[in-house]
């Protein structure tokens, strides 16, 4: 029997001894493997393009280009329709999380998250799933109170959701995991999954972490909501 394809990783951050750092520990781990490193946005950009990778652990803050174009370009190129994008940060309120994930990025991770998290975060994501942490979660209400600037979510028709799906959807907002839902709403997890695959479809988002912001941003969850746990599958 051949080996499973393992997850595919770029790195990309400007401080050389943070990559190898992450190469040592990502390689070492079965089922993971790096495919490049880039210490700019744009070297980011252009090897996932020529190779693209599962997911890109991504810095915020780089030469050149930043993370949020880097990620913005990622995620609406053609050539990586099926790349993920984990934001690597300093600051849990950094100023760019909220920017990051209405670009496409499907979570953020702070740079001393321990390395058992990392990785784990790095399956979470390639399995198409987001990582928001209660602290994303309290961002994005933050954020949307005070920049009522246009989203490319924004208006997103919510008239074929079904009213099920919109409470499912209201949940996922609240940053309620699969389990959690379901025990909210007495329903299977394989129903809660089934609902979320839905709304992804019906919506036109890649992921849980633009189904929150399509939630905020339409008014299902109030931006003066109550703080919320981890938003995990």
């Amino acid at each position: 029997m051949s080996a499973p394809v393992p997850t595919r990783v770029l790195l990309a951050d400007d401080q050389a001894l943070l990559r190898g750092s992450l190469r040592v520990l990502v390689d070492a781990e079965p089922g993971l493997a790096v495919t490049g490193e880039a210490a700019t946005g744009e070297e980011a950009v252009r090897l996932a393009r020529q190779d693209p990778p599962d997911v890109v652990l991504m810095d915020v803050r780089m030469p050149d280009m930043d993370g949020i174009e880097a990620t913005r370009q990622i995620c609406g190129a053609p050539e990586t329709p099926d790349t993920r994008v984990l934001i690597l940060t300093m600051f849990d309120l950094d100023d760019y999380v909220y920017a990051a994930l209405r670009a496409g990025a499907s979570g953020f991770l702070l740079k001393d998250t321990p390395p058992g998290e990392l990785l784990a975060a790095l399956r979470v994501v390639a399995a198409g799933d987001a990582l928001l942490a209660p602290a994303v979660t309290r961002r994005l209400i933050a954020e949307f109170a005070r920049r009522p600037e246009p989203s490319p979510l924004l208006g997103k028709d919510l008239d074929g959701v079904t009213e099920r799906e919109r409470e499912v959807l209201t949940l996922v907002a609240r940053g309620l995991s699969n389990s959690q839902i379901a025990k909210r709403l007495y329903l299977g997890v394989a129903t809660v999954k089934t609902h979320v695959s839905h709304l992804l479809t019906k919506l036109g988002v890649r992921d849980r972490a633009q189904l929150v912001i399509v939630a905020y941003e339409n008014g299902l969850v109030k931006a003066a909501g109550p703080s919320a746990p981890t938003a995990l599958p």
